[in-house]
């Protein structure tokens, strides 16, 4: 998800100082990383969690696009499938949640059939039925401002019609009712169909639900409901009285009796509450002050959490404006390119890894690669060949040419536009800066009518597929000319790599083994044609108090707030 839509709520930490590596010692992860969960107490008492401010946009489930908010919406509401609510790789296999099972497709996987669970309720008392399904997703292009509605859902037959007239959407041919059976209709087959009914946008609300942004989530079916959402002082949801256990895996009951977040703190404010035990955790989106990760490591070692994300924070040039048409100006910088001191921006090496490729580690179809290294061959980078870069810049012809560096005005992202300017100037470019708002930088560097020659963007994923981010992020498709909803700002479109992509997708459906050895290939073929420079895959840290108990880490969700004791 582009994460300045969801990692809006993810922003990195300014510096993470290295006696963390030892100081998270005492914190429950595995070897390789992944947070294992610790015991859990008792049910009972409030999650207190903190924020500079409410999620951004609508809070409405079927237009918000944040982490911050999805960590509440998996607790209030459910999807007719959805992910394994545990910690580790176990946390990305779906399961059944308000379907009774995962059917498997017919017609090339173009219809999909699943059967309702009985007597589930929503929040307000009322009987979830098949007619609330077709309603929700019908409500979901009603509304006219989701924003994956015309390139997720769409794939539904009547859904292109529905884009185009959202008010009067109807799709009865697309999703057929027969008492508790629904069979969805897609006008292709499309392998990654149930992440995207596990997911927020395809939750299901009561057929009643007005096809309108709501001040306030409407009843759903989780252990949980929604009581307040005031973006100047707290949302806060309490136990759904309604709610019976159907499925620990799809949907456990929570611990908490309730759970809010605060928003107005300074982030220094909101670390010292959780040390002092006012507050259980720190939302995603603030970054922990530099000044205050010595105590923490030296103080509050088992209440600190690091995990690795699936994700990459890159530079993406404009293969289509002089000079980074040219592919070995493109590879040029990607060979000069010292990864260690973007980390080192980061927060260091605790927080984030080196990469050179698309695909995060621990991801479907991730194989390690790296040409841009000196002595490549591992897979790993190791370090800066300037001399090759250098070579590749004259062989180019492009040396000289002027280019203006963008990125927003956060202190770190900043930094790394700063490092790339000195970068180009050594490898004899003419480069300036172009630093935009954090608000607008990002709508600014999609639009191709801004003839951006290089800029920063960062990309978590939105469900665990290939196509997440190499389709997304650089398929043909994802450049929209003059738009501010081009997400590939690359403006990068290989039809021979998009024929592999186009095959990989349809393989998923039948051998999904082998789509992820062919998304491999892809991986590897857009790092060969450096539409990017890759810098690294980041790390989150988690500071939680010594009421918590029972810290889980998902993998799609992260803290999983509601497994988590505070009795």
């Amino acid at each position: 998800m582009v994460r300045l839509k969801r990692s809006a709520m993810l922003w990195a930490m300014a510096v993470v100082v290295a006696v963390l590596a030892t100081g998270c010692g005492g914190s429950s992860k595995s070897k390789g990383g992944t947070t294992t969960p610790t015991a859990a107490g008792g049910k009972g008492g409030t999650l207190i969690t903190l924020a500079n401010a409410a999620p951004a946009g609508s809070p409405d489930p079927q237009v918000n696009y944040t982490l911050q908010e999805w960590q509440w919406l998996i607790l209030t509401h459910d999807g007719l499938v959805g992910y394994k609510r545990v910690s580790g790789p176990e946390g990305t296999k779906k399961v059944p949640d308000l379907a009774t099972a995962i059917p498997k497709p017919t017609d090339n996987g173009k219809t999909w059939t699943f059967t309702l669970r009985s007597g589930i309720k929503f929040s307000n008392g009322n009987t979830v039925t098949a007619n609330d399904v077709k309603a929700t997703f019908e409500r979901l292009f009603k509304i006219g401002n989701s924003p994956n509605a015309g390139s997720w859902y769409n794939v539904i037959v009547g859904g292109d019609a529905c884009v185009k007239t959202p008010k009067t959407c109807d799709l009865s041919k697309g999703i057929v009712v027969n008492g508790d059976t629904i069979t969805f209709h897609l006008t292709k087959g499309d392998p990654e169909f149930l992440d995207k009914l596990s997911v927020p946008f395809a939750y299901i609300l009561p057929a009643d639900t007005p096809a309108k942004n709501l001040n306030l989530p409407p009843a759903g079916t989780g252990p949980y409901k929604w009581v307040q959402y005031s973006p100047q002082k707290q949302m806060k949801i309490v136990r759904n009285p309604y709610f019976k256990e159907w499925s620990k895996d799809a949907q456990p009951d929570g611990l908490p009796d309730s759970i809010v977040q605060k928003f107005g703190l300074s982030v220094e404010a909101e670390v010292t509450q959780v040390e002092n035990g006012q507050a259980d955790w720190i939302a995603n989106a603030d970054s922990i002050p530099s000044d205050r990760l010595p105590e923490l490591s030296s103080k509050y070692a088992t209440q600190v959490h690091i995990t690795p994300l699936t994700a990459v924070y890159y530079f993406a040039f404009n293969v289509r404006v002089p000079p980074f048409n040219n592919l070995k100006a493109r590879q040029a910088v990607n060979y000069a390119t010292d990864r260690n001191a973007l980390v080192k921006l980061y927060g260091g090496t605790n927080v984030a890894v080196p990469t050179c490729q698309i695909l995060p580690p621990n991801f479907p179809g991730y194989k390690p690669y790296c040409p841009y290294t000196v002595n490549p061959g591992s897979g790993k980078w190791t370090g800066p060949d300037m001399a090759k870069a250098k070579q590749l810049v004259q062989q180019s012809g492009t040396k000289g040419a002027s280019v203006k560096v963008n990125s927003d005005t956060t202190e770190v992202d900043k930094a790394y536009g700063l490092y790339f300017i000195g970068l180009l100037n050594k490898l004899g470019y003419k480069a300036s800066p172009q630093f935009l708002s954090n608000d607008i930088q990002y709508p600014f560097i999609q639009n191709s009518k801004n003839k951006v020659q290089f800029a920063y963007s960062s990309w978590f994923q939105d469900y665990p597929a290939a196509s997440d981010f190499l389709d997304i992020l650089l398929g043909c498709g994802s450049f929209h000319p003059n738009s501010n909803s081009s997400p590939n700002i690359a403006e990068f479109c290989n039809k021979p790599i998009q024929a592999k992509m186009d095959q990989a997708g349809a393989m998923g459906l039948t051998d999904p083994v082998g789509a992820n050895n062919l998304w491999a290939q892809v991986d590897k073929e857009v790092t060969d044609q450096a539409p990017w420079v890759s810098m690294f895959n980041p790390k989150l840290l988690d500071f939680t108090s010594s009421r918590v108990k029972g810290f889980q880490f998902s993998p799609q969700w992260y803290f999983l707030l509601a497994q988590a004791s505070v009795k």
